[in-house]
């Protein structure tokens, strides 16, 4: 059984965005604009990319699904970054509506005979708890039985927190939610020819049978000014982090406080200003 994780870093669908862009061209000046790379590099360096490399089951994959035509400095950034962690693949992708581009993305992945597979999406500036790959992996080894008759499975984690980054540090909120994005799989038959991105996450569990876990925290979900949401109305609700709690995000999501910090109060370097 194979493990595909999927993340859209900047890629420039066609539709799905809350302003009003007529074209590609105009998609890919908002999505390239050099202030907003700069928020969506630091929140992927200091939370996506983290989570992802501490995992504690290696055996799975985590595609990136990236426009073709990100501009060089930004391409390049993003390769340095993910060099060191073998589970990551870029994944350049033609602008096309952004459920069928996903879709062709995984099943690329997995290729003309397909295994069955555990499928899980994450957003470029959330973060998922250490043990996820290896969860969601016993889990569904352990439903094996309940499954042989169903499609599909989803595994959700309802506990987490809501995050923001900045100079300053992290605040965040301890929170109990219903099917983000984050901190949510599902299986997938060999045979079966949609994803995990053919599904709205939020309406994941009207489709198929869902295992719910209460415990533990196992995700990170960033609020901040480019969050395609509303959840940015949330920060003011957010407190600093206390010593046990930033003890956790260390310990469970390889999230460090103090490389924020640094991160969040350092000049825009030249090659992104450029």
């Amino acid at each position: 059984m194979r493990i595909i994780g999927l993340c859209r870093f900047s890629y420039p669908a066609l539709g799905g965005f809350r302003r009003q862009l007529h074209n590609v061209s105009e998609r890919e000046a908002y999505l390239y604009d050099p202030e907003r790379m700069e928020l969506r590099f630091r929140h992927f360096e200091m939370l996506t990319l983290p989570s992802i490399q501490a995992q504690e089951d290696e055996d799975f994959t985590f595609l990136i699904m990236i426009g073709e035509n990100m501009p060089f400095p930004y391409l390049e950034r993003l390769q340095d970054l993910t060099t060191l962690v073998p589970q990551i693949k870029i994944v350049p992708t033609p602008a096309m509506q952004h459920r069928p581009a996903a879709q062709s993305v995984i099943l690329n992945e997995l290729g003309e005979d397909r295994p069955e597979s555990i499928q899980f999406r994450l957003d470029d500036d959330d973060a998922v708890g250490k043990e996820f790959v290896r969860i969601v992996r016993r889990r569904a080894n352990q439903t094996a039985r309940m499954r042989r008759h169903w499609r599909n499975m989803a595994f959700e984690f309802r506990k987490g927190f809501f995050v923001n980054l900045s100079p300053d540090g992290i605040r965040a909120k301890r929170v109990k939610t219903e099917f983000l994005s984050c901190g949510l799989a599902a299986t997938f038959r060999p045979d079966d020819p949609l994803t995990i991105m053919n599904y709205p996450h939020h309406k994941l569990h009207n489709k198929m049978p869902t295992l719910i876990e209460t415990s533990p925290a196992m995700y990170l979900r960033s609020l901040h000014e480019d969050n395609d949401s509303n959840a940015s109305k949330q920060i003011g609700l957010l407190e600093p982090l206390s010593p046990k709690t930033r003890l956790l995000f260390q310990e469970r999501f390889n999230v460090d406080e103090g490389r924020v910090r640094t991160t969040f109060s350092a000049p825009t370097s030249p090659r992104e200003a450029g």
